[in-house]
């Protein structure tokens, strides 16, 4: 009885232990470079305006 329990409480660890192995893992997430914009085309910068 004993050893029929200790044979059957090793196989449910084993079984834990696969079964955790196959669990996905959390991956960092990747930095996503930041978009580069164009100039803008035809547009001529505002002027400033001064006071004086």
């Amino acid at each position: 009885m004993i050893k029929s329990l200790l044979v059957v409480s090793a196989s449910l660890f084993m079984l834990g232990a696969a079964v955790a192995a196959d669990m996905p893992q959390p991956q960092p997430v990747k930095a996503q470079a930041a978009p580069v914009g164009k100039a803008p085309v035809g547009k001529a910068p505002e002027p400033i305006a001064t006071k004086g």
